[in-house]
């Protein structure tokens, strides 16, 4: 599943519902993993923000959060524990049978990506929720149109009602109509600019690994 929507849209919120969703169906073993930018992304924003995880519990159902362990754990015994894409050798050996990926377009190491896919290999159903405001990155664009993956998309309109009337009116005013807002606020994937005389595959076909 991926979730390309714009800033304010509620990605966290689908990724943490997800992740709990996807717990209380597992009637075995369940265990999980969340991915972030960097460990603080997945601390403050998936897991103890407004939008996490523990917020999207229910009470008679909350995980207990083990910070220095880096993993929840559910009253079932089902498990999700955080790793940063900043480190993605983190993710070679462990296992997982599902993960929630956010704002997979920042991701400094696209090998994080790899590796994770390289655990994905418990359960029936190993599978992933990617939740970013998109960016024209060859992974991105991989997983767009990959038929496999199932793309939701939505704008930062489309939760107006639970955003400040004055941050709608600004990026309204500001980038309504522009190549950034198109990304940031649409959630669209905006390649190369109208006209330009380099375009983004050119870039990419002729990058080198060695100064000559």
């Amino acid at each position: 599943l991926g979730v390309l929507a714009g800033r304010g849209y509620g990605k966290t919120r689908v990724g943490a519902e997800w992740i709990t969703r996807a717990v209380f169906e597992d009637e075995s073993g369940f265990d999980s993993c969340v991915i972030a930018p960097t460990y603080q992304d997945v601390k403050f924003t998936c897991f103890e923000g407004e939008s996490g995880i523990l917020a999207c519990s229910p009470d008679s159902e909350r995980p207990i959060w083990e910070p220095s362990k880096r993993r929840l754990t559910w009253p079932s015994g089902a498990i999700a524990t955080t790793y940063s894409a900043e480190e993605p050798d983190q993710l070679r050996g462990p296992q997982h049978d599902a993960a929630w990926c956010d704002e997979l377009a920042a991701w400094r190491y696209p090998d994080a990506w790899d590796q994770l896919q390289m655990g994905l290999r418990l359960g029936s159903d190993p599978r992933v929720c990617v939740t970013t405001t998109p960016r024209p990155t060859p992974l991105i664009k991989m997983l767009v149109a990959d038929p496999m993956c199932h793309v939701t998309r939505g704008s930062t309109f489309e939760n107006q009602g639970n955003l400040a009337p004055q941050f709608i009116n600004t990026i309204r005013r500001k980038y309504e109509g522009t190549r950034l807002g198109r990304q940031e606020l649409y959630g669209e994937v905006v390649d190369d600019v109208e006209g330009a005389l380099w375009s983004r595959d050119l870039i990419e076909a002729s990058r080198v690994t060695e100064t000559p």
